[in-house]
């Protein structure tokens, strides 16, 4: 794995701590005063595109990112004509192909097409604290901008407030409370909110309570596994008495908060925290022929209770465990395939789990394009595929899409997009005191890395005011400072991503093919079967030189 350099002289990023392939420091911090690409892009929006001091610079690649295999291992194709993609009666001419021509609309589903207005969607944000302390950021961000959020596992199962009545759901206000806000400000169609299922959440019923309440327009997802470890999911808790509630709640919690001496131990200090876990799915049935009968018996459970929109996500187990997942979801004809790969990130997961277990998400997503590929040579639709692992800039994006094209509509982005929302919440703390503890900020002040920048959410927030044209001046006076941060994020990221499409000639998300990418070694190449350089076209440049 390539180490990463902390700062990048060239837009004015740092990293906090040791940085990831992907750009994020390696731990993210709510608290974080900045300030990675991320975080800038948080606020600074497409300017952090580009070098910083026009004027007084020039700027020149470090150009190291060919070591390896990953994601910065690819690298993308630039084309000198064409223009693919186009509206119908649009010429493609140089008034015409301009970068902010480019559409970035995406669809995605079987039978009943969903709609984002950039193809990113988040990862699953569940039943840590975290995700429940900056919910109304992140949901309020996503649904503006028009893309799909994940209500991850267990939000209904750690609730100390839902009610079950013989073991079934009867009341769920968090999960009621996460759904509304992203559905206030869901606007135009665009976008979807999505609940994962695990084993406790089919236990307690979570399923037929969410068709009940919130109807059949929100998508379920049931959950084989993650990027980040190979266990079910797990939070920490610092009480014992809340530990021993999840307990009662069918959950494995760790040390058990029901022993005498864990007691003791915990009196005396010894014992700080207890991990709850969730447990493992699809074990009682072994083999190909038992997992099939057992998801396909759970698909269509799951259209009894009135579900029109199902999806699956899977980890970074073996080549076996994803021709499972793309058989099983083409053959059950769900909407979306998620596929996650190691190098991404976690609420909480064992450390060295996540260092040591998985196929890394390059050649897992490589071979996902080409298992995807066999089913649909066989005459079936492979389920359209989200990638998740490590994706964070406009490049990864590009890549991703293209790595899978035809079959990948989206991009799985979690830490990413949780920082606008810490970012945000921050921001909004520091500046109105009196709400520091409904947003959850963490500063007392503007850091210097802020003040720098201005000490107002209008000079702050390059797009600022683009968000109050949209929701009004009114809606804009209760709308987090986190979501205007996740607009912000999303302007750089799209306005990057249309950047790339036009420098390959690619005015829509459908144009763009693994033609778009070569590999920078021939270790990558072998991997991912996408030619290097001095492979990619060569046999037609000759047929050039010699024709």
């Amino acid at each position: 794995m390539q180490t990463r350099p902390r700062q990048n002289d060239v837009i004015g990023s740092a990293n906090r701590g040791a940085a990831c392939e992907s750009s994020l420091c390696t731990l993210c911090r709510a608290d974080c005063a900045g300030k990675c690409e991320t975080w800038l892009s948080s606020l600074r929006g497409r300017a952090v595109l580009y070098p910083r001091d026009f004027g007084m610079v020039t700027a020149g690649s470090d150009n190291t990112t060919h070591v390896g295999v990953s994601y910065n291992s690819l690298r993308i194709q630039g084309n000198l004509f064409g223009a693919q993609g186009l509206p119908p009666g649009v010429s493609a001419n140089a008034d015409n192909c301009l970068f902010t021509n480019v559409s970035l609309e995406t669809t995605f589903g079987a039978d009943s097409q969903m709609k984002a207005r950039l193809p990113i969607m988040t990862g699953a944000l569940g039943s840590t604290i975290i995700a429940a302390r900056y919910w109304d950021a992140f949901a309020s961000g996503c649904a503006l901008v028009g893309v799909p959020i994940v209500v991850g596992e267990n939000v209904v199962g750690v609730d100390r407030e839902a009610r079950l009545d013989n073991g079934r759901i009867a009341e769920a206000p968090e999960l009621d409370r996460r759904i509304a806000v992203y559905r206030r400000y869901m606007d135009g169609g665009y976008g979807a909110i999505i609940v994962q299922l695990n084993v406790e959440d089919a236990r307690n019923g979570v399923a037929q309570y969410i068709v009940d309440t919130h109807g059949d327009d929100v998508m379920i997802e049931l959950k084989w596994g993650q990027g980040a470890k190979s266990i079910g999911g797990e939070i920490k808790v610092s009480s014992l008495a809340y530990a021993q509630f999840l307990k009662e709640r069918g959950y494995l919690v760790d040390p058990d908060p029901d022993l005498p001496e864990v007691q003791q131990a915990f009196a005396d200090g010894a014992v700080t925290c207890f991990a709850r876990h969730s447990r493992l799915g699809f074990t009682e049935q072994p083999g190909w022929d038992g997992v099939r009968a057992n998801f396909m018996d759970a698909v269509a459970e799951l259209r009894r209770c009135g579900f029109k929109r199902i999806s699956l996500k899977t980890g970074c187990y073996g080549l076996e465990a994803l021709a499972m997942a793309i058989r099983l979801a083409a053959d059950a004809r769900l909407d979306l395939l998620t596929i996650d790969g190691a190098g991404g990130g976690t609420g909480m997961s064992p450390w060295n789990m996540m260092e040591t277990w998985g196929v890394p998400s390059l050649p897992l997503h490589a071979k996902a394009a080409e298992y995807a590929a066999l089913v649909a040579a066989q005459g079936q639709r492979p389920a359209d595929m989200a990638f998740a692992g490590g994706l964070v800039r406009e490049d990864h994006l590009f890549k991703a899409l293209a790595l899978g094209a035809p079959y990948t509509k989206l991009v799985c982005m979690g830490r990413a997009m949780m920082i606008p929302g810490f970012l945000g919440a921050n921001i909004e703390g520091a500046l109105y005191p009196d709400r520091k503890a409904a947003v959850h900020g963490n500063w007392d002040s503007l850091p210097k890395t802020v003040q720098a920048m201005g000490e107002t959410p209008e000079k702050l927030f390059a797009c600022f005011h683009e968000v109050q044209a949209k929701v009004g001046p009114k809606a804009m006076k209760e709308l987090p400072l986190g979501a205007v941060a996740m607009w912000c994020l999303a302007d750089k990221l799209g306005a990057g991503l249309q950047q790339l499409m036009a420098g390959a000639r690619k005015f829509r998300l459908s144009g763009i093919s693994r033609q778009d990418l070569f590999s920078a070694n021939e270790e990558t190449a072998r991997e991912t079967g996408i030619p290097t350089f001095s492979q990619a076209g060569d046999e037609f440049a000759r047929r050039i030189l010699l024709g």
